[in-house]
């Protein structure tokens, strides 16, 4: 019986995806050997790294003006490595939740850290609007969907700097201009692939503008030459990542995963919307697509609700440990029929508890 998994991470893969990777697990492109076991080095496997950074670009419609490389550490290390290499002076960020919080943290050590609007007053629960980026810092950072509050930026600020984002948890969710950007950085564990991996997407000429003597692994200059192998890569997650980005371009791409997002998206908060027993925790103009966060109108009534999601067989509701309350997380990956299942849960639960 089929199980809805709405689990906000590591999130739903698809079905033919998990299948292909079970057997690499076995026999990797009919070698005999495992893909977990055979070498970083050998061109099978150099193979699916080219494989994958070429849809990254195709999906975003970027050029050979950008890099794409894969990294380990999660976007956690990135909130270091970012400012580690290129602010110089000072830079400029946006606090929209926990993530960007601890992004906004890692950048202190290295300069001054412009934090222009922060939306923590008001627990996270809209994205500030109305500020000002300054034509004088290294770069300006945000990051577009905030997993834990369920807030989400679609449409992107104009940027007079190199304009930087974590993507985490909306990355290839729906059309955006990627030359916009100059760095790009996101978690696979979401939108991707299992946990293990970190994809960065930077603008070759960044590199030009790094100053500041580092080691090694906190180079990204290091990495781009070495093709994302100067050390061992977490191969299995670069591979599941290239099967999932293959899977998206072969249905249709990322205006493909846009229509389905949205549909999903509608179905879900119209039902929240409607329900008595049930009310969405952020504003109707940041909701994200990807994460819908809920609480119940009588927290007494969680307990029943929680026993009859399960028997629905719907799993992964609930909602962050430092939020509570529930949270729907809809990657691309699921199917429109699991929100339904969900939707009709609600409903029901309504008619008999309402």
């Amino acid at each position: 019986m089929k199980v809805h998994n709405f689990s906000a991470g590591p999130g739903i893969l698809p079905k033919e995806v998990l299948l292909k990777a079970s057997e690499a697990c076995i026999n990797f492109n009919n070698s005999n050997l495992s893909l977990l076991e055979v070498s970083h080095r050998g061109k099978d496997v150099i193979e699916v790294f080219s494989n994958a950074e070429h849809l990254v670009k195709s999906l975003l419609n970027i050029g050979d003006e950008y890099a794409v490389i894969f990294l380990q550490g999660g976007a956690s290390f990135q909130f270091a490595m970012v400012p580690h290499n290129f602010l110089n002076k000072k830079a400029a960020y946006v606090n929209t939740g926990v993530w960007a919080s601890k992004a906004i943290k890692e950048a202190k050590y290295y300069g001054e850290t412009l934090v222009l609007a922060s939306s923590e007053a008001d627990n996270f629960t809209h994205i500030p609007k109305n500020y000002i980026i300054p034509e004088d810092v290294d770069y300006f950072h945000f990051t577009s969907n905030n997993t834990i509050y369920g807030t989400q930026t679609r449409d992107f600020p104009n940027s007079p700097v190199p304009l930087f984002c974590d993507m985490s948890s909306d990355i290839f969710s729906h059309r955006f201009d990627a030359s916009k950007f100059d760095l790009i950085y996101a978690g696979v564990q979401k939108n991707m692939g299992p946990a293990g991996a970190t994809m960065v997407i930077l603008k070759k000429d960044l590199l030009n503008k790094i100053q500041r003597k580092m080691p090694s692994m906190l180079n990204y200059q290091i990495h781009v030459e070495g093709e994302s192998m100067y050390n061992t890569p977490p191969v299995f997650a670069v591979y599941v990542s290239m099967l999932t980005l293959d899977w998206l371009k072969r249905n249709g791409g990322i205006e493909w995963a846009e229509n389905r997002n949205r549909a999903k998206a509608d179905l879900f908060y119209s039902e929240l919307d409607r329900n008595s027993l049930f009310k969405g925790t952020v504003t109707k103009e940041d909701r994200s697509w990807m994460n819908a966060n809920f609480i119940m109108n009588d927290p007494a009534k969680e307990d029943a609700f929680k026993k009859v999601l399960k028997e629905a067989n719907i799993s992964g509701l609930n909602g962050h440990r430092s939020v509570g309350g529930f949270r729907a997380s809809m990657y691309n990956a699921m199917d429109l029929d699991s929100v339904q299942v969900l939707v009709n849960v609600m409903q029901e639960f309504e008619k008999t508890n309402g």
